[in-house]
């Protein structure tokens, strides 16, 4: 059963991807995946050609889990896959503290490198979150994603 979580304190990715794992093998059995496929974004101190010092994450309490879950489904939907996850900070935020952690299990590589894109892209252009940066001139909020 997808997972979507969001955190107003400290992220630590790797801690949560254990701990979802080993609920992961309770549920389902050992030996019922081949494959992980987990991406961590981390906050940059730059953009656009700026130091970046910090940033306010924020997102539309209710709504943003949803469509959350709603890309979850459809991940599950289109991948053959037997889980997902995704964890998303929210509120102040400083360089190299984790942002965002997506995973997915399946039977095959494929399928998880295919899932897990999927939904960290997907989850940049349709999720809503806003960013406003804190900057040596003053403060801005982020009107664009960066490529990936």
């Amino acid at each position: 059963m997808p997972e979507v979580r969001l955190f107003p304190g400290r992220l630590d990715p790797y801690v949560e991807l254990a701990t979802y794992e080993r609920d992961l093998i309770s549920q389902h059995g050992a030996g019922q995946y081949g494959a992980t496929t987990s991406f961590v974004g981390t906050m940059r101190d730059f953009n656009e050609g700026d130091e970046v010092t910090k940033m306010f994450l924020e997102h539309y309490p209710g709504m943003t889990e949803k469509v959350l879950e709603q890309l979850c489904a459809q991940a599950m939907a289109d991948y053959p896959i037997l889980d997902c996850l995704v964890l998303h900070r929210v509120g102040d935020i400083l360089p190299n503290d984790p942002i965002v952690l997506v995973a997915a299990w399946s039977a095959h590589r494929g399928a998880a490198f295919d899932a897990a894109r999927f939904l960290i892209e997907k989850l940049k252009t349709d999720a809503p979150f806003w960013k406003k940066e804190s900057l040596a001139a003053g403060q801005r909020w982020v009107d664009k994603n960066t490529k990936g």
